[in-house]
């Protein structure tokens, strides 16, 4: 029997290259739920694979089939090609541009994304976009309080687009992820910032927290409008939702903490891309509300006397 030229590697070696996949692997899959914002165990209800076994997957633990990947891709709302680490192998532009973009930058990468914007026809509209003022940021940071009265300030409408969202859905957003899934949800999502967009030349949008997962919807927040990102400690956001009347987060306070963390984590990158950016930790609502406004008014060239 002719044995092959090319010997096996010794088996540790491809236990070791398993290892650091599987590794990598989990912590795409905890990233990109962290960024939805989905706890496992709604992941779980949204897959059938059990926490156990989402959570080997996370820490890279055991072996996983093709199978448990899928539904975890579709849950997740991404081409299971982004799970197993390669999406950008779809042609051979496709291959040439990654070359391109490969080891580059965060300032690299953006000037990139604008130019490719600009030869694909996808350039902001400057004029418009400053006029646009677009909150980002998690749940508590005070997007709807600054929000509105940063929009009476300035004498412009008001939107939140979670409740133009719910408008175009015929139902509640938690309905809209129970019944239709997250693909859904992103459509109606994208609809809402469109019609902003069409209605309102100057507005004030406070959007929800998760726009940022989807780069398609994100994008366009970006180049259509000034974004500021409304910073605070999780401690912060925590209290607020509390405030607000939520009192679910107490019933399991430090699994809560932490998965706001992780989601915080998971989407700081994100929401930094914003033009600007204001913590509202440590200063009281007047305060951060006529930082808001200076930030505003100088990215908008519309200086007004504060109220």
């Amino acid at each position: 029997m002719v044995k092959s030229a090319i010997a096996k590697p010794p088996a540790t070696a491809r236990d070791a290259d398993a290892r650091r996949f599987l590794v990598a692997l989990g912590e795409r899959v905890r990233t990109l739920r962290e960024r939805r914002g989905q706890t496992r165990k709604a992941l779980s209800s949204a897959t059938g694979v059990s926490e156990r076994h989402l959570a080997n997957l996370e820490y890279g633990d055991g072996n996983v089939s093709v199978l448990v990947l899928a539904e975890v891709a579709a849950a997740l709302d991404c081409p299971l090609a982004e799970l197993i680490g390669d999406f950008t192998t779809a042609s051979p532009e496709a291959l040439l541009i990654r070359s391109l973009l490969e080891g580059r930058g965060e300032d690299d990468l953006r000037r990139a994304r604008i130019a490719i914007g600009e030869v694909l026809g996808d350039a902001p509209e400057v004029p418009s976009a400053a006029a646009r003022i677009a909150l980002i940021g998690l749940r508590g940071a005070g997007k709807s309080t600054l929000g509105a009265r940063l929009a009476e300030h300035l004498d412009v409408p008001f939107v939140e687009l979670s409740r133009e969202i719910e408008q175009l859905a015929g139902c509640g957003i938690g309905e809209i992820q129970d019944l239709y899934g997250a693909s859904a949800y992103r459509r109606h999502e994208r609809r809402a910032l469109d019609e902003v967009i069409r209605a309102h030349e100057r507005v004030v949008v406070a959007t929800p927290g998760g726009l940022v997962s989807d780069p398609a919807n994100f994008k366009l927040l970006l180049s259509r409008f000034t974004t500021v990102w409304l910073m605070a400690e999780p401690e912060d956001h925590m209290q607020r939702v509390v405030a607000q009347g939520d009192f679910r987060p107490m019933a399991a306070s430090d699994e809560a903490m932490a998965d706001l963390r992780g989601i915080l984590e998971s989407r700081r990158d994100f929401y930094a891309k914003s033009d600007h950016r204001l913590d509202t930790s440590g200063q009281s609502l007047d305060a951060t509300l006529a930082a808001l406004i200076r930030i505003v008014e100088t990215a908008t060239g519309d200086p007004r006397e504060s109220a």
